[in-house]
């Protein structure tokens, strides 16, 4: 009897150490997905905002912002990121700022 406990506990140790152990390593042949998240946001039509376009018109170009600020109407935020396996990773942040419903203020932040 003591001996069969003994012997689970061992075999319940070893298949948790290697089960741990197993997601130290990096399998080769192995892929790995991309995880994109965001608005896609093309560099041609972020170029195309223009100081003094209508909302309608930044919403045209470049589609729903993903960020619609509450306590401030008058800013979008279009964030896009790429998560790459053993690679850098990609953030792309573009802000328009509207005052009066015209694009005062256009941020576009690339960072890899």
């Amino acid at each position: 009897m003591r001996k069969s406990l003994i012997f689970k506990l061992l075999a319940i140790g070893l298949m948790t150490i290697s089960i741990v152990s197993c997601s130290f390593l990096e399998f080769p042949g192995v892929y790995r997905l991309d995880i994109p998240q965001g608005n896609l946001v093309d560099p041609e039509k972020a170029e195309q905002v223009q100081i003094g376009m209508e909302p309608r018109q930044v919403r045209y170009l470049l589609g729903t912002p993903l960020v619609t600020d509450t306590f401030n109407q008058n800013r979008w935020d279009y964030f896009y990121s790429v998560q790459q396996y053993n690679k850098v990773n990609i953030e792309h942040h573009l802000s328009i700022l509207f005052e009066n419903g015209r694009v005062v203020k256009v941020n576009n932040r690339l960072k890899k």
